[in-house]
């Protein structure tokens, strides 16, 4: 049965904000994924402001790739900062997402290591190997998987 489809459970039913049917509140890596991409919605957004910025004052040798460029990092900012709320919430959806963005961030933390600039690779792998650990241990797996019982997912 489709999640959005049960009806609203009664006040029994309801469980707190950030508990499950155990009681069991988030667990410590639920809160270090959500930290980890919320920082990095925040540095991209941060980049897109000084793009933009650099847009107005700087020559461009193609407008349109510039504009993609900022349009680009600001709706990947907003995506990220998506997946850090919801990965806060206890949607499954939001583990696949933060896997993919943390290979990534794996990729450019070697190539900076590899590059001879091993202080922004340590900055960019140490926060990236956390994330992808604490997606695969069983109680993040646990907080983020809904089970029938509980409230509708929308």
């Amino acid at each position: 049965m489709n999640p959005a489809e049960q009806p609203d459970p009664g006040p029994e039913d309801a469980t707190p904000a950030g508990r499950n049917k155990t009681g069991a509140g988030r667990p410590p890596g639920v809160y270090v994924i959500a930290a980890v991409a919320g920082l990095e919605a925040l540095a991209l957004a941060g980049s897109g402001v000084a793009l933009t910025f650099a847009a107005f004052t700087q020559p461009s040798l193609s407008l349109a790739g510039t504009v993609f460029l900022i349009v680009l990092v600001f709706a990947l900012a907003a995506g990220l900062a998506a997946v850090s709320v919801n990965a806060f919430k206890g949607f499954r959806w939001t583990r696949s997402a933060a896997f993919v963005w943390q290979l990534l961030m794996v990729a450019i933390a070697v190539s900076a290591l590899l590059n001879g600039s091993a202080v922004t690779g340590l900055a960019l792998l140490i926060p990236a190997l956390a994330v992808i650990y604490y997606l695969f241990t069983p109680k993040v797996v646990a907080f983020s998987l809904r089970t029938g019982g509980e409230r509708p997912l929308l």
